[in-house]
């Protein structure tokens, strides 16, 4: 995988079809080839920790995840997102697509910064949590909702891959709808560690499935637990992964070696 960088770089982890670059996202994304990216998901920080709490597994807890998740003003925000989605930009195919996911605590900036870099929204999912953690402070509703945002090059000579035909079968036979419901991530998905918004593999096959083929190159640049590149090894898809933290990049590393061989990838 080392041949789609354009740059001296040394990965964490490098085999012939996955690669783990530990360290600062908008420092590893100008050392890849330009176009050599056919698919991008996107979890980027949602800027929550801002000292309040939470519900995990029934019990109070701190919502602080990390440094990385530090709230920011919304200029600030905005301008981190506008800055790694113009680096992902240079980095898709002219079919390629991104999906970004986040809460309404990011999401909207996501959607505006998307726009003026130059993408097509293309859909907005709706991930309906079917067992989210209760409202603690009791005075709004249960947040149970996520948004991914599923976008291409806004350009009328592209056209982007979508897997209607698969969709469709695993919607029994009818066109699949923009809300998808399932649960949390299990903790059987955790048991080398958890990342604190890490996503179910379920949701990431099924993003995975709709807008690549077998053989595909896709990049988590914020990739956490790299729950995508796990998603990504089970379908036969190459994964590119990058994380600034050395305990996830780790963690990363561990789950992509524990899965088994990649199907045929062609």
């Amino acid at each position: 995988m080392k041949e789609l960088l354009q740059q001296a770089v040394n990965p964490f982890y490098d085999t012939d079809r996955e690669m783990l670059l530990f360290g600062d996202t908008f420092a590893m994304l100008p050392t890849m080839k330009p176009e050599s990216i056919d698919m991008i998901f996107a979890d980027p920080p949602y800027f929550l920790s801002n000292g309040g709490i939470t519900c995990q597994g029934g019990q109070q807890a701190s919502v602080n995840k990390g440094g990385w998740d530090k709230a920011l003003s919304f200029e600030e925000k905005h301008d981190f997102n506008r800055r790694w989605i113009r680096l992902c930009k240079t980095l898709l195919t002219p079919n390629g697509t991104i999906w970004i996911s986040g809460t309404l605590h990011n999401i909207y900036s996501v959607g505006v910064a998307l726009e003026q870099e130059g993408f097509k929204i293309l859909n907005n999912i709706t991930w309906v949590k079917s067992n989210p953690p209760p409202n603690l402070a009791c005075r709004c509703f249960t947040h149970s909702t996520e948004t991914i945002l599923w976008a291409q090059l806004n350009n009328r000579k592209t056209k982007h891959y979508f897997n209607y035909d698969l969709m469709k079968e695993l919607n029994d036979g009818k066109q699949m709808k923009d809300v998808w419901e399932g649960t949390l991530t299990p903790q059987k998905e955790k048991r080398l560690g958890k990342h604190p918004t890490q996503k179910p593999l379920y949701l990431l096959e099924r993003i995975i499935q709709a807008s690549t083929i077998a053989g595909n190159t896709i990049l988590d640049p914020f990739c956490g637990s790299s729950t995508t590149g796990v998603a990504a090894k089970r379908l036969g898809r190459k994964y590119i992964g990058i994380d600034s933290s050395q305990e996830y990049i780790e963690l990363s590393k561990k789950r992509l070696e524990e899965e088994p061989a990649y199907a045929q990838l062609f």
